[in-house]
């Protein structure tokens, strides 16, 4: 499968290398031009792109940036993608810590992967966004493995969610279905299930046991 991947940094760079350990075509940017991904790209095999390419015929597209940089991503960035392309949204929203006071999260109540949405101009899921980016390489497990993380997976597009569920499966995670869009502030920063290591059971508790409201380190001051 051709997929691509929008932002090299820590998620994203795993990602990519394994995605192309399982023999995906992968096409990997970033904000600063395919020549800085060199290493990265002779490392695994993926195919450093500019941003506005990395979407051209895929049928996953990853956006895997800082929330202050996604209204910076090239206008059309999804042009050329495959039809019924998945977008996976990775983001978090650090307003403290990394990216500024965004008026429609605080003041409006907008899940941070509806934002991204609104932003990129295309339906998103959120997945890995609670997950640390080591365990995408250390921690992955085959199906039925007793010790198998599970991952929180949110969207409207079923569709498209269930090609994002059956990716994750294939990367080596158990997924647990976490609702629509405007449901996915049961796996924003500072929920239960962010950052959760656990199987499919204890992610479906912690989703549950999620509280709407966003605790003060992941609030605007």
């Amino acid at each position: 499968m051709k997929i691509g991947i929008i932002g090299a940094g820590n998620i994203g760079g795993n990602l990519t290398r394994r995605l192309t350990a399982l023999g995906h075509d992968v096409f990997v940017a970033n904000s600063r031009g395919p020549e800085t991904l060199k290493e990265l790209a002779e490392e695994t095999g993926a195919t450093p792109v500019p941003a506005d390419e990395a979407a051209r015929g895929a049928e996953i597209v990853v956006v895997t940036v800082p929330m202050k940089s996604v209204p910076a991503l090239p206008p059309g960035i999804l042009a050329g993608a495959a039809e019924g392309v998945a977008v996976i949204d990775t983001g978090n929203y650090y307003p403290q810590q990394r990216d500024g006071r965004i008026a429609a999260i605080e003041d409006e109540g907008l899940t941070e992967s509806r934002w991204t949405e609104r932003r990129i101009g295309h339906p998103v899921i959120k997945a890995f966004n609670g997950t640390f980016a080591q365990d995408i390489v250390e921690r992955a497990l085959p199906a039925g493995a007793p010790d198998r993380m599970a991952l929180p997976v949110a969207g409207d597009d079923e569709a498209a969610k269930r090609k994002v569920r059956a990716l994750i499966d294939e990367i080596g995670f158990d997924t647990v279905d976490a609702g629509g869009l405007d449901d996915s502030w049961r796996q924003q920063p500072g929920t239960p299930v962010y950052g959760l290591r656990a199987g499919v059971a204890e992610v479906t508790d912690a989703l549950a046991a999620a509280a709407p409201e966003r605790t003060p380190e992941f609030r605007a001051q």
